[in-house]
């Protein structure tokens, strides 16, 4: 059976720059109405370069809420109305310098269903090009070169925790070696 739940009424709390935050009433099958908080989020791309040796290029950057340096595969958000290759594209390039000749969709990732709208669209790139990374202002990271058995092994001993992250060098990782790539 499907439990769907019902928006009756909301109202938005916070506007921010990325998200607003949104408190709803909603009705569920049983005929109860419950309170509801929705993080509305525009949704984001994430890109795993990896060249013809099983390389991957991986940024390092602090991450606030966390409070640490994280280490992750390129990503951003999208610009509101904007295809998400386009923007795996453009994050891509941004964030490393590179645009690969093949951008293969590997699917997408809820962040945190319980609470945001946000959802990822996960890519794998291939046919890797060097050009000049350009991130945006106020954003610093570094690129670091990291073998894909690496990464894999990294996610596995909870080196990597960023859950984008995890999931496509796990999901690349099983797509090449089926393809044999």
């Amino acid at each position: 059976m499907d439990y769907v739940e019902k928006r009756i009424d909301g109202e938005v709390k916070y506007r921010g720059v990325i998200v607003n935050v949104r408190l709803d009433r909603a009705e569920l099958d049983n005929g109860a109405v419950v309170r509801r908080e929705v993080v509305e989020h525009p949704g984001g791309v994430t890109v795993l370069p990896v060249d013809g040796d099983g390389f991957c290029y991986m940024v390092r950057q602090f991450r606030y809420p966390m409070g640490r340096m994280m280490l992750e595969a390129p990503a951003g958000k999208l610009e509101h109305g904007e295809d998400h290759r386009l923007s795996a594209e453009r994050e891509l390039s941004e964030e490393t310098g590179l645009s690969a000749d093949q951008l293969i969709y590997m699917g997408s990732l809820c962040t945190s269903p319980g609470i945001s709208s946000e959802v990822l669209h996960m890519y794998l790139g291939l046919g890797l090009h060097a050009g000049e990374s350009h991130p945006d202002e106020n954003e610093l990271l570094n690129v670091e070169k990291i073998s894909l058995s690496e990464l894999s092994e990294m996610v596995m001993r909870n080196e990597i925790d960023d859950a984008k992250t995890a999931l496509i060098v796990l999901k690349a990782e099983k797509y090449l070696k089926d393809h044999k790539i």
